[in-house]
């Protein structure tokens, strides 16, 4: 006996200005994800291992973007982060996790890094400008 189907998107909205992609279910459920959120929270291996705890704590998301939503046949979309992430495949299923559970995950990452003695949010250094060991002419 087969249980209720997933709920499948009916809209998926990348608002940019405020960082937050917007995706609403045919079972009327709305929910909007932060860019943030779903780096932190990405589906690929980079990020959530191969394992049991091989899971990458992601640091310094808060200012992300996505560049790029690609949907992928009729069960997922890849996102395309401006810092260069682009691996993981986010299905139906997942995005509907992502937002049902939005509040206990974001918790549960704020509660790791105060574990782990991080502020948040995290600000990590910028990658200094390159530099040439040229003499000049």
């Amino acid at each position: 006996m087969l249980g209720p189907a997933m709920p499948h998107p009916t809209n998926i909205k990348s608002r940019t200005k405020s960082r937050v992609l917007e995706v609403s279910f045919d079972d009327g459920s709305v929910f909007e994800l932060p860019y943030e959120y779903l780096r932190v929270y990405s589906p690929s291996a980079e990020v959530r291992g191969h394992g049991p705890g091989q899971e990458q704590l992601q640091l310094g998301k808060h200012e992300v973007t996505i560049a790029e939503v690609k949907p992928v046949g009729n069960y997922a979309v890849q996102l395309v982060f401006d810092d260069g992430h682009n691996t993981g495949l986010y299905t139906w299923a997942y995005l509907y996790e992502l937002g049902r559970d939005r509040a206990q995950k974001w918790q549960n990452y704020l509660d790791r890094l105060k574990e782990l003695g991080i502020a948040y949010p995290t600000v990590l250094p910028k990658k200094p400008a390159p530099f040439s060991l040229k003499p000049r002419p």
